[in-house]
């Protein structure tokens, strides 16, 4: 049985970013935890930016697939969009690179940090945004810049899953679904 080196220190690696956050993380730690000579790692990647992208790659596919399993044709756009704004924010709350990368921004403005947090919202802007568009050419919302219209959606449900709990008792899911679903249904619907 041959071992896969490769994925053995990308293992290693995102074990480590998540642990210490990019800054923290250095090419001795990933080889220590891979149990690799940090020689075995630049066959692979030329330095710790090329691996750190890899690691963002994906847990951007990761978040995908989740959010393909969620959208269903025979359901109504807005269902699709609650499920997939619900399970990929929830994806993105739980998943300890993301934590230790938000935790490393906030502190600390690491630019790597901010990048790969921002690949990983700008997918799901973008993944948002074609489910928009083929939301408007099926006429189940009107027609209007779908970039924004994600834009917007993306950071209201953001706002209510993770800002308001700041100054306000947390909503429960339901009241979130509500709101989202009378300030979107009544302004975009085909319908309205």
């Amino acid at each position: 049985m041959s071992i896969d080196r490769r994925k053995q220190i990308l293992e290693a690696a995102t074990q480590s970013f998540a642990l210490f956050g990019y800054k923290a993380t250095t090419m001795d730690q990933v080889a220590k935890i891979a149990r690799v000579g940090k020689g075995t790692i630049y066959t692979f990647f030329t330095n710790k930016e090329e691996l750190f992208d890899e690691i963002i790659q994906q847990v951007i596919l990761e978040m995908k697939d989740i959010a393909d399993g969620e959208v269903r044709e025979d359901r109504p756009f807005f269902d699709n969009l609650y499920r997939v704004l619900d399970r990929g924010l929830e994806f993105r709350s739980r998943h300890e690179l993301a934590l230790k990368l938000s935790q490393e921004v906030r502190d600390f403005g690491t630019p790597m940090a901010n990048e790969g947090l921002s690949k990983i919202e700008g997918e799901l802007l973008h993944y948002i945004e074609n489910h928009i568009h083929h939301a408007m050419e099926k006429g189940e919302i009107k027609p209007g810049n779908a970039r924004i219209l994600s834009f917007e959606m993306v950071h209201l449900y953001k706002a209510l899953t993770t800002e308001w709990n700041k100054r306000y008792e947390p909503l429960q899911k339901e009241e979130i679904k509500e709101h989202f679903y009378q300030l979107f249904m009544h302004g975009i619907a085909a319908d309205a």
